[in-house]
């Protein structure tokens, strides 16, 4: 059933003189197994948001919804929610505190008072999915990559066993190769576990290239909410409020306004290529007869 979000509003600093409207009546539903982008200008409410998720911070107004079941309910428990809706925040390798990598992936399963054999279970299925290689397991977390780092901070979420996963802004930092490779893991791990995951990022090439879904936020609302095609059709309107579509976006609608029959809103290189090849080989039609 997933994650039900009715009317949330959220105010910092409620009645000082530094308040602030940081969600304003947000209504969404996040289901089971979708894999959605998340973007918006800074202070735009994405990561208020996010925190609301899984009861880091509590709706000023609304109600909340896990598998149908407010979170606000007298008595809710809220870290088995915790357990069920995992957060990886921006620079995860900051959450890194244990002495090895293999003590910090099981942190969290410990604490959920799991037998030995089933913490061994989890935390090598986690660090495999995340693609560290066992020969890790004993080395220090400060020691590793930067990549690295990343990777065994969220195999310690997946170590959890999540039906949800949220990630704000896991490449952040990264090289583009570091990036690719985060970013492939995570699609991975979507395919493979069929979990919800939320991607928090700001680069619209890759919300384009690996969500189904995309949530625009500004001003604490949801402007767009459709698949990356619909929401980056409305490129001019996202420019308007400090974002943009992918670069490929532009780059197509420049070749549309030289005549040629190509649709507006491609978002990928994959749909370009498909496109180009036949204008480049000369068996593309211009709008009007021409070649």
């Amino acid at each position: 059933m997933g994650i039900r979000l009715e009317n949330v509003s959220y105010v910092y600093s409620s009645g000082t003189a530094y308040e602030m409207h940081a969600l304003n009546s947000v209504s969404l539903e996040i289901p089971d197994g979708q894999f959605i982008g998340l973007i918006g200008h800074t202070g735009s409410g994405k990561s208020t948001l996010i925190q609301h998720l899984n009861g880091l911070v509590k709706a000023s107004e609304g109600t909340i919804y896990y598998n149908g079941e407010s979170i606000y309910a007298e008595g809710y428990d809220m870290k088995k929610l915790r357990s069920h809706v995992g957060l990886v925040f921006q620079y995860p390798e900051h959450q890194l505190f244990e002495t090895t990598v293999k003590k910090d992936v099981e942190f969290g399963p410990r604490n959920l008072g799991l037998s030995e054999a089933e913490i061994e279970t989890r935390v090598a299925e986690a660090l495999r999915m995340v693609g560290v290689p066992q020969e890790l397991y004993d080395a220090s977390p400060f020691e590793l990559s930067g990549g690295q780092k990343r990777r065994v901070a969220i195999a310690g979420v997946l170590a959890m066993q999540p039906d949800v996963l949220i990630l704000d802004e896991p490449t952040a930092g990264l090289d583009p190769r570091g990036r690719d490779e985060i970013l492939d893991q995570i699609a991975r791990i979507h395919r493979e576990r069929r979990m919800a995951v939320v991607l928090v990022s700001h680069s619209m090439e890759d919300v384009a290239n690996y969500v189904e879904r995309l949530i625009v936020m500004n001003h604490g609302r949801v402007a767009y909410d459709g698949t990356p095609r619909e929401v980056f059709a409305h490129y001019k309107e996202l420019e308007a409020i400090g974002l943009a579509a992918p670069q490929i976006t532009y780059l197509m609608n420049d070749i549309r306004e030289q005549g040629y029959a190509i649709p507006s809103n491609v978002t990928t290189v994959a749909e370009a290529k498909e496109l180009l090849i036949p204008i480049l080989k000369g068996n593309s039609v211009r709008r009007g007869g021409g070649i």
